[in-house]
C-alpha cells in the first residue's frame, strides 16, 4: 500500500486527545489517526473490509530443557 503525505490542520486538544490514545494503544499518533479514519469508513459503509490481517504467534520452547 502506498501513502501520500498530507498537511493536517486540527485543533491543539484534539490532537492531544489522539496522541493520548495512540500511547495507549502503543501506536504512532500517524498510525492512530489512520485506524480511526479508517474505521470510520468502514462504519460509515463508504468503504468495506476486503482483507483482514491475521498475526498468528508460535511458542518457541527453546528455553525448556531437553530431555
Amino acid at each position: 500500500m502506498s501513502k501520500k503525505a498530507y498537511p493536517l490542520r486540527i485543533n491543539e486538544q484534539v490532537l492531544s486527545a489522539m496522541q493520548r490514545w495512540a500511547d495507549d494503544d502503543l501506536r504512532s499518533l500517524n498510525a492512530q489517526i489512520e485506524y480511526v479514519l479508517r474505521q470510520a469508513l468502514v462504519k460509515s459503509g463508504r468503504v468495506k473490509v476486503t482483507q483482514r490481517v491475521v498475526t498468528e504467534i508460535e511458542e518457541v520452547d527453546k528455553l525448556a530443557p531437553k530431555k
